[in-house]
């Protein structure tokens, strides 16, 4: 069997985006494998996930974020993968985001391996995303945005998560473009057949966030629009996920509680067969993020937008982006101003009253994927 080298620098427990994929690859008859780098080392060292085998790497504690140990513990990292893949190369890598690029580029250079960049996101934009306006971190952004450029050149194929469905707001591949690079399109929508339990019953309504909690301003934005609302219409909060901004977000909203203006409860880190349950408790999904950061307005899709339709729940996004575009073209949502307290209030009540139906799913990425990687896999076997 032709041997495939994934990597992501996550633990990849789970990563759906990446499991996904490397299940794709295994059903073309590769065995896969994927490099993930468990940064608290929580999770076994080699798992075996629908055939596709995952390999972590425990190392230091790593945190998530733009920090300097962040920095340290990706390319500590990166030297562990690329050792092992010098022992016996694969005959392709597949690079999941930019901070792999470095393990594709340096397995073409030393033994022609072909590499391929699947790039969910913008990953130079999230150095800024403490502090948007700082000089420094919009410096050291520009310089890995063009080391990421330089790399996702010499890659065989690039594939993405956005594109433009024919509104004025582009997506990642129009972005590629602008910078020379040619990107195809495979969405982060889930396979068919969804798990839908049954909704709990519960007194009033709603509002979730279920996903990796990184923005603080953006559940800042989510109460000051449920503050907005009168006491009897507001909605109770549900927040599940882990992230760098779990800790101050938890404490925000518990804040609220005490005070009296909302219910809410707020856990951490769950499984992807916890996820249809969690969906069951909202009737609203929040995905709006701080726009200043940049990458909601080039074109990123998040996947909870997706999740939510799946399971008929509508999302409220951030307007003028190409989410937007998409929520109200399908259908899947309401988009509403950032900074306008007033208008995500309306349009989470809005929301409320939609019936949503996820028309593309799953299906049709998986036949874009295998479209765009018919010649890679053409060439490798």
């Amino acid at each position: 069997m032709v041997r495939v080298a994934m990597v992501v620098t996550n633990a990849c427990a789970p990563d759906p985006r990446v499991l996904r994929h490397a299940r794709w690859l295994h059903e073309t008859g590769c065995e896969v494998t994927v490099h993930a780098f468990d940064r608290t080392m929580d999770h076994p060292k080699s798992e075996n996930h629908h055939g596709v085998r995952i390999m972590r790497y425990h190392l230091n504690d790593t945190p998530y974020g733009g920090t300097w140990t962040t920095y340290r513990g990706i390319r500590a990292f990166h030297r562990r993968v690329v050792r092992t893949l010098l022992n016996d190369p694969p005959a392709l890598v597949y690079c999941h985001d930019a901070d792999t690029l470095r393990v594709g580029v340096a397995m073409k250079r030393h033994h022609n391996v072909p590499f391929v960049f699947d790039m969910h996101d913008l990953q130079h934009t999230w150095i800024r995303y403490p502090a948007p306006e700082s000089k420094l971190r919009t410096l050291a952004a520009g310089r890995m945005k063009q080391r990421m450029l330089a790399r996702a050149a010499k890659a065989s194929l690039i594939l993405t998560s956005s594109g433009s469905v024919g509104g004025e707001h582009r997506g990642f591949v129009e972005w590629l473009a602008h910078h020379g690079l040619v990107g195809h399109v495979v969405e982060n929508r889930p396979e068919p057949p969804f798990h839908l339990p049954e909704r709990i019953e519960k007194d009033g309504w709603t509002v979730g966030f279920i996903g990796r909690v990184r923005d603080r301003k953006a559940f800042e934005a989510m109460l000051s629009a449920v503050r907005h609302l009168p006491a009897h219409q507001r909605p109770n909060l549900r927040i599940a996920g882990d992230g760098v901004a779990a800790a101050a977000v938890r404490r925000l909203l518990m804040g609220a509680v005490e005070a009296g203006e909302l219910h809410a409860e707020v856990t951490g880190a769950y499984t992807q067969q916890e996820l249809p349950d969690l969906l069951a408790e909202i009737d609203v999904m929040f995905v709006m993020y701080t726009p200043q950061r940049g990458n909601i307005l080039q074109g990123a899709l998040p996947v909870k937008m997706f999740d939510a339709a799946a399971h008929g729940i509508p999302t409220v996004v951030n307007t003028d982006c190409l989410m937007a575009d998409i929520a109200q073209g399908e259908e899947l949502g309401v988009p509403a101003e950032w900074n306008n307290p007033e208008a995500i209030a309306a349009a989470l009540v809005e929301a409320k009253g939609m019936q949503v139906t996820l028309g593309a799913d799953g299906e049709r990425e998986h036949q874009r994927w295998l479209a765009a990687m018919d010649p890679v896999l053409n060439e490798i076997q």
